[in-house]
């Protein structure tokens, strides 16, 4: 008997984890892009209320930082459905 598995009334249930090495380094990976992605969208906002300032609507606010948490998004899904048995 493997010595992952363990007897349960007749039947046997696996007791090791989940998901894989391979795994959760894709999840950290991920999640570093989604939080960069949240990062670059910060800023832009102007000292002085009665002042508007044009920075809010920059490529790196707009395109990027939605594009990156996208990104990091699909990384994740990617993470989740990845076998780590397969060789």
């Amino acid at each position: 008997m493997k010595k992952d598995k363990e007897i349960h009334n007749g039947g046997s249930f696996n007791t090791g984890f989940v998901f894989g090495k391979k795994n959760y380094t894709f999840m950290f990976i991920g999640m570093a892009v989604i939080a960069l992605g949240f990062i670059l969208m910060s800023g832009g906002g102007s000292e002085d209320p009665n002042e508007f300032n044009d920075a809010i609507y920059n490529f790196q606010r707009i395109r990027l930082a939605p594009a990156m948490v996208l990104i990091g998004f699909a990384i994740e899904v990617y993470a989740i459905l990845l076998n780590p048995h397969k060789k």
